[in-house]
Parts: C-alpha cells; structure tokens; sequence
C-alpha cells in the first residue's frame, strides 16, 4: 500500500494548513515554501497520484480545479497568474498526490527553470 502523502494528511486535518478556498471537491491553502507574493497549492479531495494517473472519471475533477485556480486569483486580487502542474519527479512533482500551483504577484519569467 503507498504511503499517505502530507496533502491526505492535510486533508484529513492532521496538518494545520492556511486555507484559501474550500469546496467538496477540493481544498485550496497557501504554499509553505512560496515561490512568489501568491503561491497557494489547489488539491483534490479525491487522491490522484498525478495527472498523467487521472481517468476519464476525473474530467470534472480537473476541469473544476481550473476554474478554482480562476477564483483563487480572484480571492487574492491578481489579474494575471501561472497554473503549474508538474507530473512526474524529474518535472519537479515532491508530493504525488495531484495539485495545482497559482503563482503571481509578481513578474514571472520564462521558462520557469
């Protein structure tokens, strides 16, 4: 069996977060270890290992988590924003349950590293 990751924990309410936005398909907190003035991290409640692990059964599911990253930036009062997705280790996934990064607040480069 995997090992939960710390975002089941949070989850479960074992670990504190900074909520942003809740909802019954997914939970929005600030980033610990933020990498702009707007860093929050979207995740669904159902446990999906990464994208490239999501199902046909989960098109409304990511679909959704789009449109949140729309009302995160809303919520934080930026117009202009980055959506990350990283699959996989060597793209720079540390926790494999699938998440969202809103980045912004600040002028953001390309490519990102």
């Amino acid at each position: 069996m995997e090992e939960e990751t710390i975002f089941g924990k949070i989850l479960k309410g074992e670990i504190p977060c900074e909520e942003i936005y809740s909802d019954e398909l997914c939970l929005a907190f600030k980033d610990i270890e933020p990498q702009a003035p707007v860093h929050i991290l979207i995740i669904p409640r159902k446990k999906i290992r990464s994208l490239k692990d999501a199902k046909i059964e989960d098109q409304e599911i990511l679909g959704h988590l789009l449109l949140v990253a729309s009302k995160i930036a809303a919520i934080e009062k930026i117009e202009e924003w980055r959506t990350i997705i990283n699959t996989g280790e060597t793209a720079g996934q540390t926790v494999f349950h699938l998440h969202l990064h809103v980045i912004g607040g600040r002028s953001l480069k390309w490519p990102p590293g």
